[in-house]
């Protein structure tokens, strides 16, 4: 038998999810997400009488993601609750709240793999000039956007990296950027002489009219209040600057990051350092980019070759 009944079940949730964040490290977003998937769950069981944690058998959970299948939820989602029940229900037998680990035999349907949208070449230089120009007025939120720009483009970095950037994490000698990743993992990412430019321009004539905070650790890219971006500010900025080019899918920061990714391999960087420099912790993850890449070459085929 269990060693503890009548303990809430939200509660449970609430420790769990607290474990997450100080224990295994992982991201505000994915802990986020699975504290509201497990809250449902904790929902859905409380309707069905359900409400020891022994009660969350095989059988529920099973029903309960047939029921979110029913409900028209994307197979990403779908697999992702699945992994949050599946991680809820080790921790609770690990930490003896029940006796067996009943969700370690849940599955859930492979989630579907959208290539990613990516511009091509012409497309990213004419954002690039596109931005530059408007970096020419000198206004310090124009030099900034600019800044942005060729920082995602040349190091791919997440929204959430860059806007917890602080000054000190740039280095000009080497021109490299120290991230922080998912998972709370550091690494050092490169960047060309075109995004130092740009962002030596807007440090040196942007930033200082947005914001009189010159310590180190103060953060780099700041808003028109002098306070830190945040990642919806950012979305907005590169949504802006996507919206009157071609192309379906995402559009904000991420596109960069895809972009730059898939730039790399077009350019014959080798898979393992693209992975490296994207902060992923599967290669598998990073192959996704050469699917892109081909893609892009069996269309340049067919609308090139005669015998198409």
């Amino acid at each position: 038998m269990p060693h503890d009944r009548g303990v809430n079940l939200h509660r449970l949730v609430d420790s769990f999810v607290e474990y997450l964040s100080a224990d295994r490290g992982f991201s505000v977003h994915t802990i986020r997400s699975y504290r509201s998937d497990l809250m449902k769950l904790v929902g859905f069981a409380a309707e069905r009488a359900a409400t020891e944690p022994v009660d969350l058998d095989l059988e529920l959970l099973r029903e309960w993601l047939w029921q979110s299948s029913q409900e028209g939820l994307a197979k990403s989602t779908l697999a992702r609750r699945a992994a949050a029940s599946r991680a809820f229900s080790a921790w609770l037998t690990a930490n003896r709240h029940t006796e067996l680990d009943v969700a370690a035999r849940l599955k859930a349907p492979k989630a579907e793999r959208h290539l990613p949208r990516v511009l091509n070449r012409d497309q990213m230089s004419e954002m690039l000039q596109s931005v530059e120009a408007r970096a020419s007025s000198s206004d310090p939120v124009a030099l900034r956007d600019r800044a942005i720009v060729e920082l995602l483009y040349a190091s791919a970095l997440r929204v959430s990296e860059l806007v917890g950037l602080s000054a000190s994490d740039i280095d000009d000698s080497r021109l490299t950027v120290r991230v922080m990743g998912k998972g709370s993992k550091e690494r050092v990412v490169p960047f060309g002489i075109p995004a130092q430019r740009a962002l030596n321009d807007y440090r040196e004539r942007g930033r200082s009219q947005l914001t009189d905070d010159a310590e180190s650790r103060a953060p780099l890219f700041v808003g028109a209040r002098g306070k830190r971006m945040s990642s919806r500010t950012v979305y907005e900025v590169i949504a802006h600057l996507l919206v009157d080019v071609p192309g379906s899918g995402g559009s904000g920061p991420h596109t960069l990051r895809h972009t730059a990714a898939t730039h790399l391999l077009d350019g014959g960087a080798d898979l393992r350092a693209v992975q490296e420099l994207l902060g992923h912790a599967s290669l598998g993850t990073t192959q996704l980019y050469t699917h892109v890449s081909t893609e892009r070459l069996r269309e340049s085929y067919r609308t090139a070759h005669p015998r198409a």
